[in-house]
């Protein structure tokens, strides 16, 4: 017989204790346990449903020097944004977590990214919705008599027994599971969602991805702060976490790499929702710099770097006479201590009276933007918009302003210099210390080194 048993997990962080307690000693969060029933499964072979499908390995120690080091494999899919986000393909026997926002696109993305792999036989488990929904989707995606689904297979399905049941018969190279949360395992006896559930299911699947050297995609949910649904445990299991996020108010969505154990953290993807799927847009910059047909004050155009790839974005600002007797500083896709910094800077450094204007910072496209490197443009659109002068939209500027108002020099200015030639700007404005660095190299736009604020205002105004 099974033993029954019941523990308590702590819902923020998954912490088990055998018995209740107001604060979790994990996590120091208060009124989190909940009590969950857990069944003991006895049997061993029903248990392991893979197991005629593992690789034939035998346990052993083995020194370091033994282990022969060589690339990890990769399948390349005909994503190029995905390719790049995960490190340069998906990396066999690799266990990722895609979590985003209800109705933002992962389950179209992961669909379509299915239906493309022509050579790998793809599994995609779905306890959300039915064959037919996942067939007008597919439809509208790659077309009806497409080709492209021979090798690509459904299974509506919440049980994880008869999941491994169905994989063992098929053999699949590349798993989908939408979503980790609707999963259910005969060994927990608590519903699907609840933390024991996530915890053990995503612990049988991570098992099996080790075990068989198959690529397995967990789409998952997010709690209504923004945090992965589930213990905190779940992302520690997986090798790589992908956030899919984006505003509902524009089309384009953005895959970021929260973890990744085979490449950067840094790299982000960018696709645009359309009819008929996700689009990758392999020239953001473009659809980042909105179009004008007149100059306007308080707008400069920013050089930045989001991992390997350079962006140039547009940085706007408003400055107007405070009505209230307290000054507003509101920002929009910037960091609001970052502008409250450079505000003082130009107070001290450069006499200009903000402290009793009203300061409003925007980045255009709904960009969240953390790279030092946009100071410069967020100063010269407030300088703009303060002496309501409009800049040369074929300006722009990357570098980082010090709080005593020198201009600091910024990483990869090769690669952002170049981005701008690429898309027609006459002038960059950097730092004079990112000169020395750039001394043998010829470009086709004027680099224009500065080192203060107060040189930057002299020379635009």
């Amino acid at each position: 017989m099974s033993k029954t048993k019941s523990a308590f997990f702590c819902q923020s962080c998954g912490y088990e204790s055998t018995k209740w307690a107001g604060k979790c000693p994990s996590c120091n969060a208060w009124n989190t346990f909940v009590e969950e029933v857990i069944i003991k499964g006895t049997d061993k072979k029903e248990k392991d449903e893979w197991a005629d499908y593992k690789r034939d390995a035998k346990i052993k120690t083995i020194a370091l020097n033994e282990v022969s080091s060589a690339e990890e494999k990769r399948i390349v899919t005909s994503d190029e944004e995905l390719n790049r986000v995960l490190g340069g393909g998906i990396v066999l026997g690799s266990i990722v977590l895609v979590a985003g926002e209800p109705g933002i696109g992962k389950s179209t993305l992961f669909l379509q990214n299915g239906l493309q792999l022509k050579d790998c036989t793809t599994l995609y488990i779905s306890g959300e919705e039915s064959e037919q929904q996942i067939k007008m989707r597919a439809d509208r995606i790659i077309g009806p008599s497409s080709s492209l689904g021979e090798n690509f297979y459904l299974l509506t399905e919440t049980n994880t027994q008869t999941i491994f049941q169905e994989i063992k018969k098929l053999k699949p190279q590349v798993v989908i599971v939408d979503s980790i949360q609707t999963l259910q395992s005969p060994f927990v006896e608590s519903g699907p969602g609840s933390i024991s559930q996530i915890r053990e299911c995503a612990a049988e699947l991570q098992r099996f991805a080790k075990e068989t050297n198959t690529p397995v995609f967990l789409i998952g949910h997010i709690t209504k702060d923004g945090n992965i649904a589930g213990p905190k445990i779940l992302e520690h299991m997986v090798d790589t976490v992908l956030q899919f996020e984006g505003d509902r108010n524009y089309t384009y969505r953005i895959l970021r790499t929260l973890k990744n154990r085979f490449g950067s953290t840094a790299e982000l993807g960018i696709y645009e929702m359309t009819g008929s799927g996700m689009r990758a847009v392999s020239n953001p910059s473009e659809l980042l710099i909105s179009q004008k047909d007149e100059q306007l004050s308080g707008i400069a155009i920013a050089a930045t770097m989001e991992g390997q790839r350079p962006l140039l974005i547009e940085g706007q600002a408003l400055v107007t006479q405070s009505v209230y007797g307290t000054p507003q500083r509101t920002v929009t896709g910037f960091d609001l201590r970052r502008l409250q910094l450079l505000l003082a800077v130009l107070e001290k450094r450069g006499g200009f009276h903000f402290g009793i204007k009203d300061v409003f910072v925007n980045i255009a496209g709904g960009l969240k933007v953390e790279d030092p490197s946009l100071d410069l443009a967020i100063v010269t659109a407030l300088l703009s918009s303060y002496e309501d002068v409009a800049i040369n939209p074929k300006y722009c500027f990357a570098g980082e302003v010090g709080l005593s108002g020198e201009i600091r020099a910024v990483n990869r200015i090769e690669q952002r210099i170049a981005e701008a030639e690429k898309l027609g700007f006459e002038k960059i404005i950097v730092s004079k210390y990112n000169i020395k660095s750039l001394a043998n190299l010829k470009y086709g736009i004027e680099v224009v080194p500065l080192a203060k604020v107060e040189e930057l205002y002299q020379y635009l105004f």
